[in-house]
């Protein structure tokens, strides 16, 4: 198989797709802009009589986005019924994203690359898929998009798609540009349909792409919240949000209104039945020790999610803590960078990153890394808990996925959570308790 070899990962030090703080949100007009958290009725009217513009309304009213000047936060604050304000702030890829392309047309192995996937046969996915495909469930991708294009992405939902981007840039809706690429790949491995290259762990999902980075320049967070939002609002079974940011934060970064309004936003979408599965970051950090933080796997309503590698060792990029990691899954790559770019083990670089699907115009399927590719493992086996049990709350979704996980005891392994997910014994479990047989092969 020939690749395009690219430098990976840079030192890994930002495996996958580390996103981070890129500066400080303001309007093309210069005015400043806010993340208000706000509680009752009129929140938003009170705003606005204050003299501000309300350009952005989240989660039923409670979160707003605001505009005005510089330095007004105390002012914001003194309106009757905000409880929290925090400036917004513009988050990009640290890197472009480092990966190995891989281009099909180059390749004996083409169509069929499941070889490649030792991640999917390491959670037991392909017979867990003899039980359940993901079939009537869906998944929406919070992220860069979807290429819609995709021979394996032929599940995607073009009628949901949305973008939630500034009112100055531009981006086609719901679609992933291929200087990204992000977003493709993390929905190949929620449900690649396995019609050419690759299967994801729920390869008969809706994927529903929900874009909130445009093409150019980054994301702010409340255009993230009304993506998650949104997913909620179109009765999504499952919100992957594969960005975690901004890496390990020291407690005083925990003291503005970004951290509120993102619990307020992602228990709003726990309590209309999606489950939200994040990623933990890449940081290599401990989460728990020191008060550090990354957001969104530190509030209470997020799945998050560490990687593990084809050793089920935690990888050396991933964040991990005490109470801050629910459940492991893998994401490329080994304990130690070194480890990781060696060609002397049982997977050799590149053979140990996570295989998925990337633009077309971008070679079709790409090796990457990072935490971002372990969530979405995680949102796949969560549409199959869907599908046998599709009135299953979201707190029971997640039982059921850290009840199969395997490797450790209990559910507060700093590293790895209630264990590394497998997908067999969950929904072989659910099938078993609910009397239903293993699905006709098609």
């Amino acid at each position: 198989m020939l690749l395009d070899r690219r430098t990976l990962l840079k030192g890994i030090g930002a495996a996958g797709a580390s996103v981070s703080v890129a500066g400080l949100a303001s309007a093309s007009d210069g005015s400043v802009e806010y993340v208000v958290t706000g509680k009752g009725n009129g929140v938003s009217d009170a705003v606005a009589d204050a003299g501000f513009e309300v350009f952005r309304t989240v989660a039923d009213g409670e979160i707003l986005g605001v505009r005005g000047p510089a330095d007004a936060e105390s002012d914001l604050s003194g309106v009757a019924g905000v409880s929290a304000v925090s400036r917004d702030v513009r988050l990009d890829f640290t890197e472009p994203v480092d990966r190995q392309v891989v281009d099909p047309d180059e390749t004996d192995e083409e169509p069929a690359f499941a070889e490649l996937q030792w991640d999917n046969r390491r959670i037991d996915a392909g017979e867990a898929r003899e039980f359940a495909t993901g079939e009537g469930t869906s998944v929406a991708v919070v992220d860069t998009g979807i290429d819609f294009d995709h021979p394996d992405l032929g599940n995607v939902n073009e009628d949901l798609a949305a973008t939630f981007i500034p009112e100055d840039a531009s981006a086609t809706d719901g679609a992933d540009d291929e200087v990204r690429g992000h977003g493709t790949a993390v929905a190949g491995v929620v449900g690649a349909t396995g019609d050419q290259g690759i299967v994801g762990v729920a390869p008969d999902t809706e994927l529903i792409p929900v874009r909130v980075f445009p093409d150019e320049g980054g994301a702010r967070f409340i255009d993230i919240f009304a993506g998650i939002d949104y997913a909620a609002a179109v009765g999504a079974d499952v919100a992957n949000f594969s960005l975690g940011v901004p890496g390990v934060l020291p407690p005083q970064a925990n003291q503005g209104g970004i951290r509120a309004a993102i619990q307020t936003v992602f228990q709003s979408a726990v309590r209309r039945g999606t489950v939200v599965t994040a990623s933990a970051g890449n940081a290599g950090g401990n989460l728990q020790q020191g008060g550090g933080f990354s957001l969104p796997n530190s509030v209470p309503a997020a799945f998050s999610v560490s990687t593990t590698g084809p050793n089920d060792e935690l990888v050396f990029y991933s964040n991990f803590g005490t109470n801050e990691i629910d459940v492991a899954a893998p994401g490329g790559g080994y304990e130690t960078l070194e480890k990781t770019l060696s060609t002397d083990t049982p997977f050799p670089f590149p053979t140990n990153l996570v295989f998925t699907t990337y633009p077309l115009e971008r070679g079709a399927y790409v090796y990457i890394a990072g935490t971002s590719f372990s969530a979405p493992q995680v949102a796949g086996l969560a549409a199959l808990v869907r599908e046998l049990e599709p009135n299953a709350g979201p707190s029971q979704v997640e039982q059921a996925i850290q009840q199969g996980a395997e490797l450790v005891n209990g559910k507060s392994d700093p590293e790895l959570g209630a264990g590394r997910i497998n997908a067999l014994n969950t929904v072989e479990s659910l099938a078993k308790k609910n009397g239903k047989n293993k699905k006709k092969k098609k």
